[in-house]
């Protein structure tokens, strides 16, 4: 993103990682010492002018101790901090932040943090937090400010900058347009370097992650991209079009921030260009930017294999129960459904009772073999590498991958059991299944992500629920439907 208001300030100090978990516990301590205190006090007698007197005090104290604190932190670590409160000490930290800080604190926290401070801001300190943004930081805004203020904070933008916050509110979510920055340098491609370089001193700061120049014509349509390097190392009186690159990549507003972090990751790209249809330069994308994006999709990738979205962890339980509870519904139903398939086979097992305890074996093994290969084939399908012509030579080599890796688990699962039930028709019963249920595995593992990747839903979502239901029930199906052929 683009320089934020704070930035024009003096930087405060920036915590490593430990630090900031030191800065955590601290808070904290501050926070239970003031608990305490108002434990102890409203013991007293009520009315008691001298404990009233004390509580305020110590009050104040801890308070300005928390200040002095969490002031010298980096908005980021200031972010880190309210998010490991609960709501009630994370608005009374909030109150605590100066000022100052709010706007660049807002950006750094997660969506269902950063609701909950502006619940704890009245109007004119959201108004002021956001005044001095940036019309690609203040769409981020948009969809969480209430719509008057949303429409104060308007009338303070020149009509530049509100044309700009209404084109970002206006492309989809994950595109490249919603994560695009328009503050950068371009310049004419018939200056020369010497200009470029006394306008570029004329500039109050460089726009965040400037590694190259945008070279536009009259109608601002993107002719080449001129790198810093380059420009300091050239002749003063060499032109731009001849040290300017044509060989770049240029991104559309409407490509997916996925695709575009993709690019970003194979071409060691610092920032690339945004254009329109018509070639026009638009904006820009920065590294930052894509760090954002991996992240926020890596976190969402991981909930959404068990089937859950993002949430506040301090949330009341009645707003986890509606976030976890589907999901969960319908993996009791598939366990169940393993259950009542075990349940057929109530006579195998009481004759063997062992079965009982090596098919929980057949289906583990079966459920991690599974996850492996889905989790190899959603990383592909993200960076897609995955396609029409490669499909299929994908599936073959997955399923002999799983086939040979079985085969070896299905010696050492066959010698175990042997050991335990001094039968070799249990071990090959045992070998046999556990290399079915593998395969069952490796299959539902290629198929889930890929046929709901087909009809463009997220392929992570519930992935493993289902695996689970794959391979628990056909795993017991398999094993105890083996033993009945074979051993009764």
């Amino acid at each position: 993103m683009s320089s934020s208001p704070a930035a024009q300030t003096p930087s405060p100090r920036r915590l490593d990682p430990e630090d900031a978990q030191l800065a955590l516990h601290k808070v904290q301590e501050l926070l239970r010492r003031q608990q305490l205190v108002e434990d102890l006090t409203h013991r007293q007698a009520e009315g008691d002018r001298r404990a009233d007197l004390v509580e305020s005090l110590l009050h104040r104290q801890h308070e300005s101790e928390i200040k002095a604190l969490v002031d010298d932190l980096h908005p980021s670590d200031i972010a880190f901090i309210l998010e490991s409160l609960p709501k009630d000490e994370r608005q009374l930290v909030w109150r605590l932040v100066a000022a100052k800080h709010d706007a660049d604190v807002l950006l750094e926290v997660d969506d269902w943090v950063r609701e909950s401070l502006l619940e704890a801001m009245d109007r004119h300190d959201i108004v002021a937090a956001t005044e001095n943004m940036d019309a690609d930081e203040l769409a981020d805004f948009a969809h969480v400010l209430p719509d008057d203020i949303m429409a104060e904070v308007q009338k303070g933008l020149t009509d530049e900058e509100r044309a700009r916050l209404v084109e970002a509110m206006g492309y989809p979510e994950d595109s490249v347009g919603a994560i695009m920055d328009f503050e950068m340098v371009r310049v004419r491609e018939d200056v020369t370097l010497e200009v470029v370089l006394r306008y570029l001193r004329r500039l109050h700061e460089l726009p965040n992650h400037t590694d190259q120049i945008f070279v536009v014509d009259r109608r601002d349509k993107l002719l080449g991209v001129l790198s810093l390097s380059r420009l300091l190392l050239s002749e003063l009186e060499t032109e731009v079009r001849e040290v300017m690159s044509t060989d770049f990549l240029a991104l559309n507003p409407l490509d997916s921030d996925a695709d575009a972090a993709g690019a970003f990751e194979r071409y060691d790209l610092v920032s690339a260009p945004v254009i329109d249809d018509h070639g026009r330069l638009i904006g820009r994308v920065t590294i930052a930017d894509v760090v954002d994006v991996i992240r926020e999709d890596s976190e969402e990738q991981a909930l959404s294999r068990a089937g859950m979205q993002e949430e506040d962890i301090f949330a009341p339980v009645r707003k986890a129960l509606r976030n976890r509870a589907p999901w969960l519904m319908l993996n009791l139903c598939t366990a169940a459904t393993a259950s009542f398939v075990a349940s057929r086979f109530e006579d195998t097992v009481s004759h063997i009772v062992i079965l009982a305890f090596l098919m929980s074996i057949v289906a583990g093994i079966g459920g991690n073999s599974g996850n492996q290969t889905m989790t190899m084939i959603i990383r592909a399908l993200a960076v897609g590498r995955i396609t029409g012509r490669n499909v299929w030579q994908l599936v073959k080599r997955e399923m002999l991958v799983t086939l040979l890796v079985g085969l070896c688990g299905a010696l050492v699962a066959g010698v175990f059991a042997w050991v335990i039930s001094s039968s070799f028709a249990i071990a090959l019963v045992m070998m046999a299944a556990m290399v079915c249920n593998m395969l069952v595995g490796a299959s539902v593992g290629v198929l889930v992500p890929m046929v709901r990747a087909r009809f463009g839903k997220d392929p992570a979502i519930g992935s493993s629920v289902l695996l689970t239901f794959a391979t628990d029930s056909l795993g017991f199906f398999i094993f105890l439907g083996l033993a009945t052929l074979f051993l009764i």
